[in-house]
């Protein structure tokens, strides 16, 4: 499946590319863009978390430029993995190619938790604590795709 003179594209999906796919994203882009092309989709689109943009440029990662998007609107993309990012998402993919691997993967969902923060600091601490296991685990890809890859 690899060429190892191109880069694999990796598409992250969670439910609404609001935050932790977009969040993932950034982290391929800015990590390891020697070695994987990131796309980010949801099921549906809702529109790019100002929160996630927020602790993602504290982070030095800039994602303020990408834009919410559904997987449908990536079908003509030919992809190496799709990579789900929270526990719902999987149960509505689209049928892939057969050479495309599918990887279930999840994390917490920042928005979720944060509706019951009392103060700003405290609904951000649950976006940072997302943000950086999602960069702990983009940065063992993608030998973490292969190691999970049967």
């Amino acid at each position: 499946m690899q060429n190892n003179s191109k880069r694999l594209k990796v598409l992250f999906v969670c439910i609404a590319n609001a935050c932790r796919s977009q969040m993932a994203e950034g982290w391929a882009r800015h990590l390891k863009a020697d070695v994987i092309e990131p796309y980010s989709a949801g099921v549906c689109a809702v529109g790019l978390s100002g929160k996630a943009v927020q602790v993602m440029a504290e982070a030095g990662v800039d994602i303020s430029r990408q834009w919410s998007k559904t997987v449908d609107e990536l079908e003509e993309t030919e992809l190496d993995y799709v990579v789900t990012l929270c526990p719902h998402a999987h149960r509505f993919l689209p049928e892939f190619p057969e050479k495309t691997r599918v990887m279930h993967f999840a994390f917490d969902d920042p928005p979720s938790l944060a509706a019951y923060a009392v103060t700003e600091q405290e609904a951000l601490a649950h976006y940072r604590r997302v943000r950086d296991e999602i960069k702990e685990f983009v940065e063992e890809l993608p030998e973490t795709l292969f190691e999970t890859d049967c």
